[in-house]
């Protein structure tokens, strides 16, 4: 079980950060020291996008006892723009709407409490990045340009 130190030690896990190596290139999340590529030593640190399309994904009807109000729910591996690829949860949809290929935006959340101690632990989920115009995007966009013109 994390502790708070163990978690404010880890900046990854609030920052979206990655290493590129700068022998072959290789995007690595979380940061590594060594390419699991080439097993090139020369990485630059990196800053990922807060966006990315869903490579694959499973629907988790049994969860672990931390997760037990929140299933069924959805992991996916995520691949942001500069090539990175996590496994994280997609929020704030039906599992049944997720698609390979979908459009998800990565947001930091809470993930869980942990156990009687309530210690909060967080970290990203992804949620839909809804196209301009559609779905919930287009409600908060109308309402704005109302207020701002009010």
């Amino acid at each position: 079980m994390p502790s708070p130190r163990y978690w404010r030690e880890i900046p990854s896990r609030y920052r979206l950060e990655a290493t590129r190596c700068g022998n072959c290139g290789r995007v690595s999340h979380p940061p590594r020291g060594v390419c699991p590529a080439c097993c090139g030593t020369d990485a630059q640190n990196l800053e990922l996008s807060h966006e990315g399309k869903v490579v694959t994904f499973t629907v988790v009807h049994v969860p672990p006892g931390d997760f037990l109000m929140e299933a069924p729910y959805v992991l996916a591996v995520v691949e942001t723009p500069e090539g990175a690829r996590m496994m994280i949860q997609v929020a704030d949809c039906d599992p049944a709407s997720v698609e390979i290929g979908m459009p998800v935006a990565l947001e930091f959340r809470l993930i869980r409490k942990e156990g009687k101690s309530g210690i909060l632990c967080y970290g990203h989920k992804a949620v839909p990045a809804y196209p301009r115009g559609e779905e919930e995007g287009a409600d908060l966009e109308s309402r704005e340009m109302e207020v701002a013109h009010a």
